[in-house]
């Protein structure tokens, strides 16, 4: 069975290395929130994808395996656009084929189940 209409989803946390510009003036600094915000940043300006933030990676939703792979593509060009010279991404993808299920409905079901 496969529902058409189906969500696939993805959690993505970019690591840059190498940066070769710095807004800081600490050196020696090994802060990329910047980085990972110009990453974020371009994804979410891709209107077939919802993207969320999160502490440790970026949650992606969309309704087809391409959008999620063009979202990392995009998001590696924006930091080689600023001068990063390494790019570790890890990437997980869960494409949901028996039912229809977002994010959000993903939390819902595990608060649920916290409240009983």
């Amino acid at each position: 069975m496969s529902i058409e209409n189906h969500k696939v989803v993805a959690e993505i946390s970019v690591i840059p290395l190498g940066k070769k510009y710095s807004t800081d003036t600490m050196t020696d600094s090994t802060s990329i929130g910047k980085e990972v915000a110009i990453a974020f940043e371009s994804i979410q300006k891709i209107p077939q994808v919802k993207v969320t933030l999160n502490a440790m990676g970026t949650e992606i939703e969309a309704n087809n395996i391409k959008d999620i792979l063009k979202s990392i593509d995009i998001a590696h060009q924006a930091l080689k656009d600023i001068g990063v010279k390494r790019i570790i991404s890890t990437i997980r993808i869960d494409e949901r084929l028996d039912k229809t299920e977002t994010l959000e409905d993903r939390i819902n079901s595990v608060k649920e189940k916290l409240n009983n």
